[in-house]
C-alpha cells in the first residue's frame, strides 16, 4: 500500500513542483497583504501559510486544495485584535478555534456547510470583497492616517473607513499612486483570455509581475527620481534574520492570560464557524474543479484545518482555512497531488529565511493591488446581477447579508442573512404545499409534499376562493404527511359545500380520513 502511494505521487512529482512554485509566488503577496489588511504583524501572514503548506497539506483529505491566511477572515482578525488590544491574546482565539474546528471533526460536523443558503455566503463574500476595496484604497495611494504610519487603516465604523478615503486622496503620495496603478493595470491585463493563450504567460502568476513591477519602479525612482520613490514605511517590512536563533525569536507565543476573557471565547467560536464555513465552500469547489473527479472527506479536512490552527496560534500565525484562489491556481498549474501545497509551504519557509532583505523591498501599494484586485472578484457586479435575475427570494438575503456586515460586523450580518434566508425558504414552502388551480370544468386543490398546521390559514383562503355551482378536485396524492388540523379542516369544508351546489372530487385520500357520505372518492387507495 505505501508502495502504490509512493508510486501515485512519483507519477505526477514534475508537474507537482512546478505548480507548487506557481502557488507559492500567488500566495507569498496574499499571505502579506492579507496579514497588512488585518492589522497583524506581517510575519503571522507568512507563518500561517507555511503551516497550510508544510503540514495542513499532509493532514488533508484533500489532495488539491491549498490551505493558508484568508481574506474573508480580515475583518474578525482586525477586530479582534482591536477589541482584545493585543495580538498575543488574540493567538489564544486562533488557538481554540483550532481546538473547536478538531472537536467539529470528530462530531462530523462537515455537513453542516450544506446547511447555509447559497446566497448568505455569497452576500458574506462579497461584503468582504468590499470591505477590502474600502479598507485598501488609502494604501493605494500611500496615504499615512498617522505620523508614524497605519498598516491596517481599519476603522470601527464604515463612516470612518470612508472619512479615511476622502482623507488619503488629499494626502496622496504620487509615487505610490502610480505603484499602485501600474500593479492594477497588470494584474487585470494579465486575466485577459487574450494573453492566457501563451503557455508562458499562465505559469507566471501575475501577483509575481505586479510586485516585480513596484519594486523596479521603485529602484529608478531611488536612482533618478527621489520625489517619486516610497518611503521605508510604505515598504514591506519583515525583520531579517542572520541566523536560525534570529528566526525562532520571530515568532510570537499566545498571552495565555487572556483565557480568562470572555470575549475570547466568542471570538474564538467566530473563528471556528466562518472559518470551517470558508473551508467546506472551498472543498466544494476544489472538488468541482478537480480534473481526476476526486472527492475530498469534509469531516477529515475540519480536523486538519484544527491542527493547522492550533499550531499556527501557538507560533503567532493568523487563523488558516483552505483558500479557493491558490487552490485553482494550484489545479491551473498542473498540480494533481498534495506534493504542490507542500512545496508552496516549503518555498514559503525558505523565502523568510533566505530572501527577507528581497521582500522588503516590495511597496505595500503592490499589496494593495493584490488585495483590490481580490475585492473586485469577490464582489464583482456581474455577481449582483446574477443574483438579482434569480428573483428576491434569493437576492433579497445575499444584499441584507452585505448591508448589515458592512454597517455591524460578520457575524452578526451571516446569521441576520441566514434568518431572512430561512425565512424566505419558509414563506415559499408555505406557499407551495397547498395550491389552487382553475380549470375549465373544475377546480385542483393539490397537497404537495407535507402539510401540518401552520399551512390551516392558507387551505382556509383557498378554500374560500372555490366558487359556488362548481366542482373541486381535492388531490393529495403528492402529500406524504397531513396533520390532523388540515384534515378537520377539509372535513368542515366537506360538510358545508353542498349547500353551496360544490360537488367535491377526493383522490390521494383514504376513505376512512375524510369521512363525507356525499364526497366522490377518486383512486382511492
Amino acid at each position: 500500500m505505501i508502495h502504490k502511494h509512493i508510486d501515485y505521487y512519483k507519477s505526477y512529482i514534475k508537474t507537482d513542483i512546478a505548480a507548487g512554485l506557481v502557488v507559492f509566488l500567488v500566495a507569498l503577496p496574499l499571505c502579506l497583504g492579507i496579514a497588512m489588511a488585518s492589522g497583524a504583524p506581517l510575519f503571522s501572514g507568512l507563518i500561517a501559510g507555511i503551516i497550510g503548506g508544510v503540514i495542513v497539506s499532509w493532514l488533508s483529505g484533500s489532495q488539491l486544495s491549498v490551505s493558508g491566511p484568508a481574506a474573508g477572515l480580515t475583518v474578525i482578525i482586525l477586530n479582534a485584535i482591536e477589541q482584545l488590544g493585543s495580538f498575543s491574546g488574540f493567538l489564544i482565539c486562533v488557538v481554540i478555534a483550532g481546538v473547536l474546528q478538531i472537536i467539529f471533526g470528530y462530531l462530523r460536523a462537515g455537513v453542516i456547510g450544506a446547511f447555509f443558503p447559497s446566497a448568505v455566503i455569497k452576500g458574506m463574500l462579497a461584503a468582504i470583497g468590499l470591505i477590502l476595496i474600502i479598507k485598501q484604497l488609502p494604501h493605494s495611494v500611500g496615504y499615512d492616517k498617522h505620523f508614524e504610519g497605519d498598516e491596517s487603516y481599519m476603522d470601527e465604523t464604515a463612516a470612518e473607513s470612508f472619512q479615511d478615503i476622502f482623507d488619503a486622496f488629499s494626502f496622496m503620495s504620487l509615487g505610490a499612486t502610480i505603484i499602485t496603478v501600474g500593479a492594477l493595470l497588470i494584474l487585470i491585463i494579465w486575466d485577459m483570455r487574450l494573453l492566457q493563450r501563451f503557455s508562458l504567460i499562465k505559469l507566471i502568476p501575475g501577483q509575481l509581475v505586479a510586485v516585480i513591477w513596484g519594486i523596479g519602479f521603485n529602484y529608478i525612482a531611488l536612482q533618478w527620481y527621489p520625489d517619486l520613490a516610497v518611503m521605508n514605511r510604505h515598504l514591506v517590512s519583515l525583520p531579517i534574520t542572520e541566523s536560525l536563533s534570529d528566526f525562532l525569536d520571530l515568532f510570537t507565543l499566545p498571552d495565555f492570560s487572556f483565557l480568562a476573557k470572555p470575549e475570547v471565547y466568542t471570538i474564538a467560536i467566530t473563528l471556528a464557524i466562518i472559518g470551517s464555513l470558508e473551508t467546506l465552500l472551498s472543498l466544494e469547489a476544489v472538488d468541482k474543479l478537480d480534473p481526476l473527479k476526486r472527492i475530498a472527506p469534509t469531516n477529515r479536512e475540519l480536523k486538519a484545518q484544527g491542527v493547522g490552527n492550533l499550531l499556527s496560534g501557538l507560533v503567532g500565525g493568523l487563523p488558516i482555512t483552505a483558500v479557493v484562489v491558490r487552490s485553482s491556481a494550484n489545479i491551473n498549474a498542473g498540480g494533481r497531488t498534495r506534493i504542490a501545497s507542500f512545496v508552496h509551504g516549503i518555498f514559503l519557509l525558505l523565502s523568510i529565511l533566505f530572501l527577507t532583505r528581497t521582500l522588503n523591498l516590495i511597496p505595500l501599494g503592490c499589496l494593495a493591488a493584490i488585495l483590490l484586485q481580490t475585492g473586485y472578484k469577490l464582489a464583482r457586479p456581474q455577481l449582483f446581477q446574477a443574483m438579482y435575475q434569480q428573483g428576491w427570494n434569493q437576492f433579497l438575503p445575499f444584499l441584507i447579508t452585505i448591508v448589515v456586515i458592512l454597517t455591524t460586523d460578520l457575524l452578526q450580518g451571516v446569521v441576520i442573512g441566514i434568518i431572512i434566508g430561512l425565512l424566505f425558504v419558509m414563506k415559499s414552502n408555505y406557499l407551495e404545499s397547498i395550491t389552487l388551480e382553475s380549470g375549465n370544468e373544475y377546480d385542483t386543490l393539490s397537497l404537495n409534499k407535507d402539510v401540518s398546521f401552520l399551512n390551516k390559514a392558507l387551505l382556509r383562503k383557498l378554500l374560500s376562493k372555490v366558487k359556488v355551482n362548481s366542482t373541486l378536485v381535492i388531490d393529495a396524492s403528492k402529500a406524504q404527511f397531513i396533520d390532523h388540523d388540515i384534515k378537520e379542516t377539509l372535513v368542515d369544508f366537506l360538510k358545508t359545500a353542498a349547500s353551496d351546489n360544490i360537488t367535491v372530487k377526493i383522490c390521494g385520500f383514504d376513505e376512512h380520513q375524510v369521512p363525507d357520505p356525499d364526497t366522490v372518492y377518486v383512486g382511492a387507495h
